[in-house]
């Protein structure tokens, strides 16, 4: 059996995408993988991405190959993908979750009681820039693109105090940072489905013998919380302009998820937890979005 297998060009989609063939050729090997390389039109801008469309620029062009059958697969980082997918598509398989948290990359001599100044950060998710500012409102946040290496240089050359990255971003590439500070959950809650990778495919073609090996490498666990975080994400319409972050950790049947929106300023938050069990999934997502519309959620994030 042949896999083609759609990728984004940056460092870390060609490891990702080799990740996914370790797994693949684990479970079969005699199956053989050919990556697909295909520049991104997210990948052709330094632009601020809520300004030109969206994560869905990271997302679209490796659709395009499922559909016209160029690929038989894409993988994704997953919180790059709109938790609101055309219904062509489907995440068929999640691997095994990286750590999830974001991290702050700070220049020589800063630490953690330097945030209280008003440092120069770079970050162009609203996301980050509204729980930086929830943090320190003096901050001086500016945009920043490129992939992980390319932001890290510019720490340099744009004289920057501090950059924003997800730490499994570092961990899968193994770069080492000489002063990293770890946010807290307290201090910034992730983005859903931070830290997974996805793959996708086209629906109909999920019963096939290339979904069948897509299960057998699947993580559950993976795929049950990050289904679960974006589907809060869908339910309250977000988008990449949308300060809302989401992290679910299920340990046996027990389920914690952690819900954080606010306004673009960061001068406002709301946070929500819920426990539950797997087996009542479905009403407590339910009563969660239910809670979170109720509390001005939809009206915070668009302020």
């Amino acid at each position: 059996m042949k896999i083609r297998i759609a990728t984004r060009l940056s460092p870390l989609a060609i490891l990702q995408t080799k990740e996914v063939i370790k797994k693949i050729q684990r479970h079969d090997p005699t199956c053989i993988c050919e990556i697909i390389k295909i520049e991104s039109d997210g990948d052709q801008t330094d632009i601020p991405l809520h300004m030109i469309g969206g994560k869905g620029l990271f997302v679209s062009k490796l659709e395009q190959a499922l559909s016209n059958q160029i690929a038989d697969i894409a993988v994704h980082s997953l919180k790059d993908v709109p938790a609101s997918l055309d219904k062509k598509f489907k995440i068929a398989a999640t691997l095994p979750r990286e750590e999830v948290a974001d991290v702050l990359l700070l220049r020589d001599k800063l630490n953690r009681s330097d945030l209280s100044k008003n440092l120069k950060i770079a970050t162009s998710g609203p996301r980050r820039k509204a729980q930086l500012l929830g943090i320190n409102s003096g901050f001086n946040i500016v945009p920043i693109r490129g992939n992980i290496q390319t932001r890290i240089d510019k720490m340099t050359s744009e004289k920057l105090d501090g950059l924003i990255v997800a730490k499994a971003a570092l961990n899968r590439l193994k770069i080492s940072h000489p002063n990293i500070y770890i946010f807290t959950e307290e201090e910034m809650l992730p983005a859903a489905a931070q830290g997974a990778i996805g793959i996708e495919v086209i629906e109909e073609n999920l019963e096939t013998k290339t979904n069948n090996l897509l299960k057998s490498i699947n993580d559950n666990l993976t795929f049950q919380a990050t289904e679960i975080e974006r589907t809060v994400v869908k339910a309250l319409q977000g988008n990449c302009l949308s300060p809302i972050s989401a992290l679910c950790k299920i340990k046996d049947q027990d389920v914690e998820l952690k819900v954080r929106v606010s306004n673009q300023k960061g001068s406002e938050f709301y946070d929500q937890k819920e426990i539950f069990t797997l087996e009542n999934k479905i009403q407590a997502l339910e009563d969660c979005v239910e809670k979170l519309i109720s509390n001005g959620a939809k009206t915070l994030i668009q302020n």
